[in-house]
């Protein structure tokens, strides 16, 4: 039997900041082994600008994982430097990797301020000056005080960065370029350049930044032994920058270490533009599915499915795509947010766990709910994980023909899947299972039809679906086994 991979996202936005987030994945790892789970990213684990409260993206300080008393807290959102430790050895011990989550686009949190000159960039076109250069108060030292120069002893100054979006003298806010930088060249252009995103931010082009990254890179993995990387942010960062950063890290250690970058954009030249321009050196989310099945779950119907697909990374680049439903950033109240509806949850997992194309991304949001926002969890997610594991094998069949009604067939060594959904009235598709089938009884793992189908001599039969659902068909047996280790768990 093939090895694939399954990933899950292991944190929402709205984590209670207790401290109590890695004794929680460590003591959750048997689980999500047996869930069919290969990999989880966890969330950034180091000191943010906000503390305890921090969840990982306003970095201050990369090399304080819970360890040192800065920003008010020892402990991160998460918990304590060895418990995050611990957590990766729990999950890996399970047979579980490990992603860490890599955010080197900004800093945040200075511990003192400098006086530089800057001019402004126009907030929607980065490449046009809107003022001359002017002296400005910008926070952009970090000395780390309460770190002491442990692992590393490099301060950052202004001439580590290109510009910054607040000036402390004349409390104004504003994207000040710094005088004599530019902003790096080779990232998305959108507003020109994309340069700037948020706090002060790293400039790519100076050599001592990239020697410090290179160090930390270097320090962070033998620290916590993690198996890959998903990278934050990477459209406002050089281009070529991570295909260094890997590169160097994969030769030094000897590993394979795997890497997923977040190319936030509904556009699929873009994506593949990243990935050619930095040597395919990593895998990206697939944008474009995500925003397909938002139309879906938001159209009244009005989405034509044999559309839904088309303009995606999966089905375009499917070996270098990540497929995931929703995340952090969609996720109600969050600054991408465009969730997608609980009807449709059951359909998009169909089509990222059930297909052959892209690694699928699970959302702990979805897997866990969102208490904060009174979000339960998607009852079906266990039951398509193990249909996943143990039964979406083989050769797949589509039968994408219908605006209203789609299907597919995955044929295994011992079992076959039949999938068919619809966001319509309700209907049926024809689909041929192979003759191997013949006599099996295939049920609705999900339970929205209630039929039993016997499949016929040449293998092909009618699959029902309801209304605005999915039915996942497969032999009784194996559904037998999945209702046993859903039963387990």
């Amino acid at each position: 039997m093939e090895h694939r991979e399954t990933l899950l996202q292991y944190f929402e936005w709205y984590l209670p900041a207790d401290g109590g987030h890695w004794r929680r994945a460590a003591a959750d790892a048997p689980r999500l082994a047996a869930l069919g789970f290969t990999g989880v990213w966890l969330p950034p684990a180091y000191k943010g600008h906000q503390g305890q409260a921090d969840v990982g993206y306003g970095v201050y300080d990369l090399y304080d994982l819970g360890e040192f008393d800065q920003k008010g807290t020892v402990p991160t959102k998460y918990g304590y430097r060895e418990e995050y430790l611990s957590a990766i050895r729990a999950l890996q011990e399970n047979g579980v990797q490990v992603y860490g989550d890599i955010v080197l686009n900004h800093r945040m949190g200075a511990d003192e301020s400098e006086e530089v000159y800057a001019q402004k960039s126009a907030w929607d076109d980065r490449n046009r000056d809107t003022s001359a250069p002017a002296p400005i108060t910008a926070w952009t030292k970090f000395t780390f005080p309460g770190r002491g120069g442990k692992y590393s002893n490099f301060q950052w100054d202004w001439t580590c960065f290109d510009g910054v979006d607040w000036d402390s003298k004349h409390r104004a806010s504003a994207v000040y370029q710094f005088e004599g930088k530019e902003w790096d060249h080779q990232v998305d252009g959108e507003k020109g350049n994309y340069d700037y995103l948020m706090g002060a931010d790293l400039d790519m082009s100076a050599p001592q930044v990239i020697e410090e990254l290179d160090r930390w890179g270097k320090w962070y993995l033998e620290t916590t032994g993690i198996d890959g990387f998903r990278l934050d942010a990477v459209k406002h960062i050089r281009f070529t920058f991570f295909t260094h950063w890997l590169q160097k890290l994969r030769r030094e250690s000897g590993r394979p270490l795997p890497a997923i970058g977040e190319y936030w954009k509904d556009d699929l030249g873009s994506l593949t533009y990243y990935l050619d321009q930095c040597g395919q050196v990593m895998r990206l989310f697939d944008v474009p599915l995500h925003h397909r099945f938002h139309h879906l779950s938001s159209a009244g119907g009005g989405m034509d499915l044999r559309s839904l697909f088309q303009g995606t990374l999966a089905e375009t680049r499917p070996d270098q795509a990540v497929t995931f439903v929703d995340n952090h950033d969609t996720q109600p109240g969050q600054a991408l947010q465009s969730w997608v509806s609980g009807w449709c949850k059951p359909l998009a997992y169909a089509c990222i766990l059930l297909r052959q194309e892209g690694v699928p991304c699970v959302f702990y949001g979805d897997l866990y709910g969102i208490p904060h926002d009174g979000i339960p969890p998607v009852a079906e997610l266990p039951k398509l994980l193990l249909a996943r594991k143990f039964c979406a094998w083989g050769q797949q069949t589509d039968y994408l023909d219908d605006p209203d009604t789609i299907g597919w067939v995955r044929r295994g060594e011992d079992a076959a899947m039949a999938v068919v959904l619809t966001d319509g009235p309700g209907g049926s598709k024809r689909m041929c299972t192979g003759a191997g089938m013949a006599g099996e009884i295939f049920v609705d793992l999900l339970g929205n039809r209630k039929e039993r189908i016997q499949i016929p001599e040449n293998g092909v039969a009618d699959f029902p679906v309801s209304g605005g659902s999915v039915a996942v068909w497969i032999p009784e047996r194996m559904a037998q086994r999945i209702a046993e280790a859903v039963s387990a768990l």
